[in-house]
């Protein structure tokens, strides 16, 4: 009897102590897992920019310096090209209170006068006018002055500009006498490349100290690329004013020996006009027995250089009205960097009514932008009341139901 008894308790605690260092192990999985950061990473879309942090379980934030970015490898390939932007939290948020630039003490403590001292030589000083130089009538059309910094990391191969400050804009609205301008930035010939700064409320004098580095940029190449920026004023109510640009050409820049302090005159944005706004094919078919209208977006040509870069990035909005009254809206899709698009895009409309009398349909070419609003390259509307060659096509498809019937149309402009 005493044999059962004792292999009885001897089963009891090895059975109690196998379930304590099975829960013991469990407990210890857990807690290590809960230390480790997940292995991927995020992509937050800010105005039209994509930040891609190099890692989560980073201590580094999009203002560190550089010797807490040599110790993280960025994990981007070395082709790709993307940016951080300083002074911004993760969600994609300024902080209300912008104080001085976390950089060198020489770059807080600059004036104007620092800026025209430290220019290298390689600069042209007939473009770096000061700003005590001008005389009284040249003050009255002067658009102000752009402040800001270039430099080259070889490390990373990154090329970072510094926005600093912007002095002695003009009032773009007469009633406060005052504007809300912000910059736009981009980095030519590909124009694809751009990205811009906050607005900056009612001030004249805006600073806006922010910091852009794009990766992947080998330093061979960086004599070959040109800087535009564009000073705007923002209008909540219509399309923003362009107060005027910078060009930055960077051939002869050197920028081996560090950060290099610039600023230059803003001058009157440079808008090159062409004899036209271009050409847009459409054909047109109306089916009267399922009373629906189809239209196909053919080819663009002969596009205006909407911009300094000479480049657009063309696409075509498609808006349905009846009586005045859109009713339905379609868009193609964004043909990068070319005056001659081919879309070759079809859309199915239905009309509300029998007939096309009371029908007429808008086309929109745009120039796609991410940093801003899209500006209107040229117009088109056909319709039973519209003019030229718009009157004549709409004419033939209501003559002729169930045939596609295609034309060239000179566009308006936007």
């Amino acid at each position: 009897d005493e044999i059962p008894t004792v292999v009885g308790i001897f089963s009891a605690f090895g059975l109690v102590f196998s379930v304590s260092l099975f829960a013991w192990i469990c407990c210890q999985r857990k807690s290590s897992k809960s230390n480790k950061t997940p292995p991927y990473k995020f992509v937050h879309v800010l105005k039209g920019v994509d930040i891609y942090p190099e890692n989560l379980n980073s201590k580094k934030k999009f203002g560190a310096d550089d010797k807490s970015e040599a110790k993280n490898k960025s994990t981007t390939p070395k082709n790709s090209l993307h940016l951080d932007l300083e002074k911004r939290d993760l969600n994609g948020n300024f902080p209300k209170t912008t104080t001085k630039m976390q950089g060198s003490p020489d770059l807080e403590n600059s004036s104007p006068k620092h800026f025209s001292e430290r220019k290298k030589d390689s600069v042209s000083p007939d473009s770096l006018k000061s700003i005590t130089s001008l005389s009284s009538e040249d003050k009255q059309d002067k658009l102000g002055t752009l402040f800001f910094s270039l430099e080259y990391n070889f490390e990373k191969k990154a090329f970072v500009v510094n926005i600093k400050e912007a002095r002695g804009l003009p009032a773009m609205d007469e009633q406060s006498m005052t504007s809300d301008p912000y910059i736009k930035m981009t980095i030519l010939p590909e124009k694809k490349h751009k990205v811009k700064t906050r607005v900056l409320r009612k001030t004249l004098d805006p600073a806006f100290d922010e910091t852009f580095t794009f990766y992947g940029i080998p330093y061979s190449q960086i004599q070959d690329l040109t800087l535009h920026f564009m000073v705007l004023s923002f209008d909540r109510f219509s399309r923003d004013d362009v107060i005027g640009e910078v060009l930055i050409p960077l051939a002869g820049i050197e920028l081996s020996e560090g950060r290099l302090l610039m600023d230059r005159e803003i001058i009157k944005r440079n808008v090159r006009k062409s004899s036209g706004r271009g050409e847009l094919l459409v054909s047109l078919c109306y089916q009267s027995t399922t009373n629906t209208l189809t239209v196909v977006v053919l080819k663009a040509r002969h596009l205006p250089k909407s911009d300094v870069s000479g480049l657009s990035d063309p696409y075509v909005k498609v808006n349905l009205y009846h009586a005045k009254k859109r009713i339905s809206k379609k868009k193609t899709h964004v043909k990068k960097c070319t005056p001659n698009a081919v879309f070759n895009e079809l859309f199915v409309f239905d009309i509300p009514c029998e007939g096309l009398d009371d029908i007429s349909i808008e086309f929109l070419v745009l120039d796609s932008d991410r940093g801003s609003r899209n500006e209107v390259i040229g117009r088109l509307t056909l319709g039973s009341s519209a003019e030229g060659t718009g009157g004549e096509h709409w004419k033939e498809i209501c003559e002729y139901p169930r045939r596609q019937i295609a034309k060239w149309h000179m566009l308006c402009d936007g």
